[in-house]
């Protein structure tokens, strides 16, 4: 059993995958090549924004709208602490400082009281000034952009989403990427919409920021590579990649349905035993992973492993705990949440080709481990996630 099997879906368009991947070959353009252009094209309409910046990796695409809007030192962004560390990276790449913020226990995104409280701590200790928040759109699911953008608007900052999950995912009937002033996305191999190595994108409505973001992807061109107007970096997505994701977009949508599927059986059958992520109204997650949440995470974890089934813990510790970043600052209400789950989740195996047999395998694994393992103490403090799931207990008493 695959954790993520890309084999299946390199199999069902394997032909047209090859004859792509020719194409460039045979043209020889391999850098800037048309279907690079031609795929910004097609992912700006399938994500419903005006631009599309291709670059050559996540990183760079959440990076790259730092430089072109001109944060940097003296500056402070908010950021989740519980994520990938390319979030709080580029701010630190871009000599301003993360601030980290915790996330909510429904949805593992930015917490907003959380953030409103970081914002007035930063804004009264007047050392930094309040410059942009980045949330996360964390295992596919969209952070929530119609707060976060109230305080944008009030607070006059930068919002950057970091879609590098969620690509295929909606919100109130808009797509992950189309959210806050600017979106960055990966397409690293396992993302749900990923190329054949690296590769990065970033979408946004503004014409005069879409053409800054090319400048500097591009060592800060001006009219000619030739006429530096800015100090960039060098940041490009392969036009053999591009070919790659032609053919995987055009397939993104029918995986997106499949998800759904997956995700909904995993909510089913284990909703009753374990915390277990589900769609909230108004949203469809990209389903970059599937989460539940257990006191007996460990145990379960390497019940798994014996029975052959691959399951992930997303992620170890959180970024203020970790020894790049512990120095920086953090909302002054605590990172509980944060510090939290990593005690208590688990992802599991999800792909748009995960058989019913095999998912059927690791649902009935999970409830025999469940079911024969004695509940250690808990605290009296309960928190409810919405959408049905099940009540779950914090903090586990060891």
């Amino acid at each position: 059993m695959q954790f993520i099997d890309l084999g299946a879906q390199r199999a069902r368009i394997h032909d047209r995958l090859k004859a792509a991947m020719d194409r460039v070959v045979e043209e020889g353009r391999y850098i800037l090549g048309p279907q690079v252009a031609e795929f910004e094209a097609k992912l700006a309409d399938y994500v419903g924004v005006k631009h599309v910046v291709a670059c050559a990796n996540g990183t760079d695409a959440l990076l790259l709208p730092l430089y072109a809007s001109g944060v940097g030192p003296g500056d402070a962004v908010f950021v989740p602490s519980f994520t990938f560390a390319a979030t709080a990276e580029v701010v630190a790449l871009a000599k301003a400082e993360p601030i980290f913020v915790d996330v909510d226990t429904k949805t593992y995104n930015i917490d907003i009281e959380s953030l409103e409280a970081a914002i007035a701590m930063v804004k009264a200790e007047g050392r930094l000034k309040p410059k942009a928040i980045i949330p996360v759109d964390l295992f596919g699911l969209a952070a929530d952009y119609e707060a976060i953008m109230a305080i944008a608007k009030r607070e006059n900052l930068l919002v950057i989403e970091d879609a590098a999950q969620s690509i295929g995912g909606t919100a109130d009937n808009a797509k992950c990427g189309a959210f806050g002033h600017v979106a960055g996305t990966s397409f690293y191999p396992a993302k749900p919409l990923g190329c054949y190595g690296d590769g990065g994108a970033m979408f946004t409505n503004d014409a005069a920021l879409a053409e800054k973001l090319r400048s500097f992807a591009f060592h800060g061109k001006g009219e000619t590579q030739y006429d530096n107007v800015h100090v960039g970096i060098n940041s490009r997505l392969d036009t053999l990649q591009a070919a790659i994701l032609i053919e995987k977009l055009a397939i993104l949508e029918d995986e997106m349905v499949a998800r759904q599927k997956v995700a909904a059986r995993y909510a089913e059958g284990l909703g009753d035993i374990v915390t277990a992520a589900r769609n909230l109204d108004g949203t469809r997650s990209a389903w970059a992973q599937y989460a539940i949440e257990t006191p007996k995470r460990d145990g379960l974890k390497a019940h798994l492993q014996e029975k052959g089934i691959p399951s992930v813990i997303y992620y170890v510790k959180p970024l203020h705990e970790q020894v790049a970043y512990r120095h920086f600052p953090r909302t002054p209400t605590g990172l509980a949440v944060s510090e939290g789950l990593p005690n208590r989740i688990l992802c599991l195996p999800m792909h748009p080709y995960l058989s019913e047999a095999d998912q059927d395998r690791v649902i009935e694994t999970i409830r025999n481990y469940i079911a024969r393992t004695p509940r250690r103490r808990r605290n009296k403090q309960v928190l409810r996630r919405d959408c049905g799931e099940v009540t779950q207990a914090t903090p586990v008493q060891k």
